[in-house]
């Protein structure tokens, strides 16, 4: 069975407004996660652009120390070479002491650089660091003797002692130089090699980190993508239902002129025909017995006066009819249930339609507004029913909860595809039913007849007076 749910016409509206927020809500996710990850990127490789430059800066204060010690250390190595030979020619017994007092010097300065040097040194230039002391050490362990000499034992000895010891080993001198100035170009190497290992995984990091926000950003971008395609699909067709939608509001405004002219051409009709022929006929026997009150007997006047009564209760008759047709007044001097059975009997009159009413009210005490649009719904079904669906019975069924109002309307009439045909009626019946904030669905398909629902919900006031209503009166 085909069913059609009619809600109230601004709900496409709503649709609309969620589809632009699910928008939003996308593009701040999609552009806000590309700018994130962009950021991130930039913040690691400043950090590791920093973390460079501080080992860089590192390095190259470490070799620069480690040089300048190596170059105090040759220095020494040179200038002790001097010292020695001058301190062993000087014919001058007082600038000879002045020369071996240098010479002692130079001896403590190149020990002190000698144990910074090695508090320097990494474990992989520990070798070198020990091969070279042991090599100053023999140096100094060969001049030794001449820290010991008096002038006399410097005169007699310091001639052979230079010839024999110094000059053979000048050229040990030159080889313990040409160390250090490996060393330094060792360590010079040894820095830029640590430079560029360095440089090299700053730029492997920076390449996965740029790699990564690029597979991120693209996966982002697709996510993104693909939502706002989905989205805008999803706001193109609430647009062609919010158009639609206004299509049918503009076709209805269109219908209920036309419905209220007819019904005013009806009434205009009906007045004229009914109502105004009637009192028309009303003054013509009024005209004509008091013309013929003198000369006719007071049979013939009493037949006048029945007449003239006859036609004045057709016409009361006729009003009270139309009036009923506008708002039966028993609605508001009985109300809900009374003129509901009192519409069914005169349907029933009227179409030969087996019309029931089952009702479920623990109280009358309905608000206007709740009465009116149960009755006109009901008018308006039963109104079809005799017009359109042919139908032989008519269920009508009304309940009441504590929450909610519902009314179920079911015939056994011919039906209708609802997806394809929906009248002024049903448009009207939509209207009322939405106003008071409510639902109504209807059941159909062609061969089985129709049931049309509506549920009105309370407002929380009158809710809870149904609920203090239904405590006081409990069920027996």
């Amino acid at each position: 069975m085909a069913s059609s749910k009619i809600s109230p016409l601004d709900s496409g509206q709503t649709a609309v407004g969620r589809t632009f927020f699910s928008s939003r809500v996308a593009l701040l996710s999609g552009f806000g996660g590309l700018l994130l990850i962009m950021a991130l990127a930039g913040i690691d490789a400043q950090r590791v652009l920093q973390e460079f430059r501080h080992s860089d800066e590192q390095i190259r204060r470490r070799y620069l120390s480690q040089n300048q010690v190596l170059n105090d250390i040759r220095s020494d190595v040179y200038i002790s070479g001097t010292y020695v030979r001058d301190y062993l020619l000087e014919p001058d017994p007082e600038r000879a002491e002045v020369y071996r007092t240098s010479l002692g010097d130079v001896r403590k300065h190149m020990e002190s650089a000698l144990e910074l040097y090695g508090r320097q040194a990494t474990l992989a230039e520990g070798q070198h660091y020990s091969a070279l002391r042991a090599e100053l050490m023999n140096y100094w362990g060969i001049l030794a003797p001449i820290f010991q000499w008096d002038p006399a034992e410097r005169r007699r000895s310091g001639y052979a002692f230079l010839r024999d010891e110094v000059f053979p080993r000048r050229q040990n001198m030159l080889a313990i130089a040409d160390r250090i100035a490996a060393i330094n170009d060792q360590q010079l190497t040894a820095g830029n090699d640590q430079v560029v290992s360095l440089l090299l995984r700053f730029q492997t990091r920076l390449l996965v980190t740029l790699v990564a926000g690029l597979v991120l950003g693209l996966g982002m971008a697709a996510f993104s993508t693909r939502k706002i395609l989905r989205l805008e699909d999803q706001a193109r067709l609430r647009y062609k239902e919010v158009a639609d939608a206004r299509g049918q509001l503009k076709d209805l405004s269109a219908r209920l002129v036309q419905a209220q002219e007819t019904e005013r051409r009806a009434l205009s009709r009906e007045l004229h025909d009914e109502v105004g022929q009637s009192l028309s006929a009303v003054l013509v026997e009024l005209r004509n017995l008091s013309v013929g009150l003198k000369i006719r007997s007071e049979e013939q006047s009493l037949r006048h006066v029945e007449t003239v009564k006859g036609l004045v209760e057709n016409t009361v008759r006729v009003v009270r009819n139309m009036a009923l047709l506008l708002r039966p007044s028993m609605l508001d001097d009985l109300g809900l249930i009374p003129a509901l059975k009192w519409q069914a009997r005169e349907t029933s009159k009227l179409t030969s339609m087996d019309v029931s009413i089952a009702t479920e009210i623990d109280s009358d005490d309905l608000p206007d507004e709740y009465k009116t649009c149960i009755y006109r719904v009901v008018q308006e079904a039963l109104h079809n029913c005799a017009r359109h669906s042919h139908a032989t019975t008519v269920r009508i069924r009304v309940e009441q909860h504590p929450d909610r109002l519902t009314l179920i309307v079911q015939d056994d009439g011919r039906g209708f595809d609802v997806r394809q045909m929906k009248g002024l009626g049903l448009l009207g019946i939509q209207e009322r039913v939405a106003q008071l904030g409510g639902t109504c669905s209807v059941h159909s398909k062609p061969g089985s007849g129709t049931i049309l629902s509506a549920e009105l919900p309370f407002a929380d006031q009158h809710r809870s007076l149904v609920i203090r209503e239904t405590d006081s009166h409990p069920v027996s």
